[in-house]
């Protein structure tokens, strides 16, 4: 199931961070950092998914 996560977190990060922890703290702060830069939205994203 991670794998699937991480492949939409590459394709649109908010949506990997949305499937893993909802909507909260790590997911607008995701969305912030995607507008802010496409690549800082993934790296958030994949560290999200990985950390738990």
């Amino acid at each position: 199931m991670d794998l699937i996560r991480i492949l939409l977190s590459i394709l649109l990060p908010p949506l990997g961070v949305f499937l893993q922890v909802g909507i909260g703290l790590h997911f607008w702060l995701n969305i912030i950092l995607t507008l802010c830069g496409y690549v800082p939205g993934i790296i958030h994203a994949v560290y999200i998914i990985l950390k738990r």
